[in-house]
């Protein structure tokens, strides 16, 4: 409808001998201000930061005793009781503890009971502890040492006979060891003698045989600790060189102990 009309008015306009028409000049086209900058937004105040909340002291660990303080071997026997600790005690016949003089400044460590001392209830009484008695008596009277075995204590690493007199386990040398130790820290002795390897095993912790351990000083405690072979190794016929080794080693026992 406007085209139709605007075409009316040029016609009109060139009748009249108007050739050009002049349009006023378009009004400036004023661009709105931009709209005013938004006030800041302030950021929240952070609360302040809590001081860090001290650690507590750490208490020191208090290690818990071997063996209970002023023990006696008559409290660690009253303590072992009719143990049944451990599967040993299924086939025992009595408990061995041990033997001797309770404030000897030596004592001799086996392996376990045999048959003679699981009836008898006393260690180091068959063959080999009769071969034991020999070597303490004849070597402490050689060397002029006035000692008789009486004179020093003897026990073993685990109290109850294992069946058919086999190498206790790991696990029973561990849970009678409670005792054993108790022993020793309750005689206080200068030295021990361990015989054998499993004696010298549960003393020293070591994997080594008695061949590398013996006729040298170890330690159990800050006690002097000797390994030699075990009487009844030395009963058998073709070790006649670890018997005498054997007596070697005692005599340097003998000697450290009571000279």
């Amino acid at each position: 409808m406007q085209r139709e009309q605007l075409k009316q008015y040029l016609e009109f306009y060139r009748d009249l001998g108007i050739d050009e028409l002049r349009l006023p000049s378009p009004s400036p086209i004023v661009a709105e201000p931009p709209p005013p900058p938004a006030p800041p937004v302030s950021e929240p105040a952070m609360p302040p930061r809590a001081a860090a909340t001290p650690k507590p002291a750490i208490a020191p660990v208090t290690l818990i005793p071997l063996a209970p303080e002023n023990d006696t071997l008559l409290t660690i026997q009253q303590d072992i009781g009719d143990c049944k600790r451990c599967r040993l005690c299924h086939g025992r016949n009595k408990i061995v503890f041990g033997s001797g003089n309770e404030q000897a400044p030596l004592v001799f460590v086996g392996e376990g009971p045999g048959a003679d001392e699981d009836a008898q209830g006393l260690p180091f009484v068959g063959r080999a502890g009769q071969l034991l008695t020999q070597m303490i008596d004849g070597t402490a009277g050689k060397e002029g040492i006035p000692i008789k075995r009486q004179d020093v204590y003897i026990c073993n690493v685990v109290k109850c006979r294992p069946p058919e007199n086999r190498t206790p386990e790991p696990d029973e040398m561990e849970i009678c060891g409670q005792f054993l130790f108790r022993q020793l820290l309750a005689i206080k002795p200068k030295a021990i003698c361990a015989l054998g390897s499993t004696a010298a095993k549960a003393l020293l912790g070591t994997k080594d045989g008695v061949m590398k351990l013996r006729g040298k000083w170890h330690k159990w405690r800050d006690i002097p600790v000797m390994v030699t072979y075990h009487p009844s190794y030395l009963l058998r016929p073709y070790n006649q060189n670890a018997k005498r080794e054997s007596w070697e080693d005692l005599k340097k026992v003998l000697h450290f102990v009571y000279d």
